[in-house]
């Protein structure tokens, strides 16, 4: 299955997958860096569809990318965006970020945040904008967290 191929698969098989929930909806699908994006509107479910903690909208791209592995498909990375969830998760957490580096700044003391790695990118990405910031992360598994810091300590 080739990349236009791949992406057509992933929009379809997303669409058939939210049909179970009794809504029709038209998923956008679009691929950058060989990263399947997959974009559904707002709808009556929403709230269903992006779970608690987005657990649903993580299975729901978790799926889509397994059979897409399983047809032996040319792309197979998958980012499903529901009502356009992530982008104003990432845009928050960003707003966040800049707030604790200011506080890293002013206090001089580092802070500690438990997210998870999507978020911690966020941040990641954040910091490099500072000359004098630096961020890292420790731990395993679920128990990783990031720490932001002055690059002096």
């Amino acid at each position: 299955m080739d990349v236009q191929e791949s992406v057509t698969f992933a929009k379809k098989y997303l669409e058939d997958l939210i049909s179970f929930f009794g809504v029709n909806v038209t998923v956008g699908a679009s691929y950058e860096d060989d990263i399947i994006e997959l974009n559904v509107p707002a709808s009556d479910i929403t709230s269903i569809l992006i779970g608690r903690n987005a657990e649903t909208m993580r299975s729901l791209q978790y799926i889509t990318s397994t059979t897409l592995r399983n047809q032996n498909a040319q792309l197979t990375r998958v980012n499903v965006d529901i009502a356009d969830y992530k982008r104003q998760r990432a845009e928050k957490i960003a707003t966040d970020a800049r707030t604790w580096i200011e506080g890293v700044r002013t206090t001089g003391n580092s802070y500690v945040a438990d997210l998870n790695a999507a978020d911690r990118r966020i941040v990641h990405r954040v910091a490099d904008e500072y000359d004098d910031i630096h961020t890292f992360s420790e731990g395993e598994g679920r128990d990783r967290r990031i720490i932001i810091a002055q690059k002096s300590s």
